[in-house]
């Protein structure tokens, strides 16, 4: 089965933390953390819709210049999501410039301070000279960042000695038709089908009529169905993907409740393994996890694939020894 997300790490185990997730068949793409993206093709980042930074350490945030100079006079708004201040960090970093040549500029930020209580939300259009407008009133803060027709994203508040966000994407549950039943009944393929998901995605009333294109070689070329009728008949909804992101982070009992909630029965979780068990008192005086903790978060989080990054540069020669550690505790596949 073909799935929605197609994710990528930006820069390897040992540079900046960065996840690219492409949304296949769509003009579209996610950032996860912007370290440095000055590698990335520019194709590519023109892509990114949303943007979610688990805290503003420069290894997570330097990205966000080079983001702003591709995305410069595109006709685009970019939402970010990040921990409290970063709104007073977007705002520092494009007053840094001068923007004196920009009127017309339709490109905007529009940037999402998730707090445990709450989210405020910022605008910054280039227009105007980036000047920041704060869109009241801040919305109570549940858990969900985003709730698109294509994806679910969630958040948790991590603690890293700052506040740091963990995210989960989750692909919408994917509405197949089956193409033997679609023909017992006559019916063709064509946009209709279209409609036919979107309406079952939005809840509509399973006895709503719906136009349905015939088959039959003769008589008419339209027919018409209830929702619910063609819903038994050619329609099975499957589960999506879910993706998990968590990084900087200390393992503490309240860390390791939010984070195996967050990732629960994810098809991969991408977890920083910064250190080695036998340098443990290491990681936590830095608030980082050791590889033998990710593995035990997977296992308890119950997900399928465990995909590392984020090692301290420390093992530079040995990095085989950190995946062998995260598989011992695991148990499963380790990438």
């Amino acid at each position: 089965m073909t799935n929605l997300f197609q994710p990528r790490l930006l820069n390897g185990v040992f540079g900046d933390p960065g996840l690219f997730v492409r949304l296949r068949w769509e003009r579209r793409a996610l950032l996860l953390d912007i370290g440095d993206l000055t590698a990335q093709p520019s194709a590519d980042l023109l892509k990114v819709t949303d943007v979610f930074v688990s805290h503003t350490h420069v290894d997570h945030f330097i990205g966000f210049d080079h983001l702003l100079r591709i995305a410069l006079g595109r006709d685009r708004v970019i939402r970010l999501f990040g921990p409290p201040g970063i709104i007073a960090n977007i705002e520092g970093k494009l007053s840094g410039y001068t923007w004196n040549l920009v009127e017309g500029y339709t490109l905007a930020f529009e940037v999402h301070e998730v707090s445990e209580e709450k989210i405020a939300v910022a605008r910054f259009p280039c227009g105007a000279r980036f000047e920041r407008i704060d869109l009241p009133p801040p919305s109570p803060f549940r858990g969900v960042l985003v709730d698109d027709p294509l994806f679910l994203a969630k958040a948790v508040h991590l603690d890293h000695k700052i506040p740091c966000l963990a995210f989960a994407i989750a692909e919408a549950d994917r509405i197949n038709i089956d193409p033997d039943a679609l023909r017992r009944l006559g019916l063709s393929p064509g946009p209709w089908l279209n409609e036919l998901k979107r309406l079952i995605r939005a809840g509509a009333p399973e006895a709503m009529m719906v136009r349905a294109s015939s088959s039959e070689a003769i008589g008419e070329r339209v027919r018409e169905a209830t929702l619910g009728d063609l819903k038994e008949k050619i329609v099975s909804v499957t589960r999506g993907q879910k993706l998990a992101y968590v990084t900087d982070a200390l393992y503490s009992h309240e860390n390791r409740e939010r984070i195996t909630v967050l990732a629960q029965d994810a098809d991969i979780l991408f977890c920083e393994a910064a250190y080695l068990e036998q340098d443990r008192a290491l990681a936590t005086e830095r608030h980082h996890l050791t590889a033998r903790q990710a593995g035990l978060l997977a296992r308890q989080a119950n997900v399928k694939e465990l995909v590392l990054f984020h090692f301290s540069p420390r093992y530079q020669d040995c990095p085989e020894a950190l995946y062998r550690e995260a598989d011992e505790a695991f148990g499963g596949p380790v990438r």
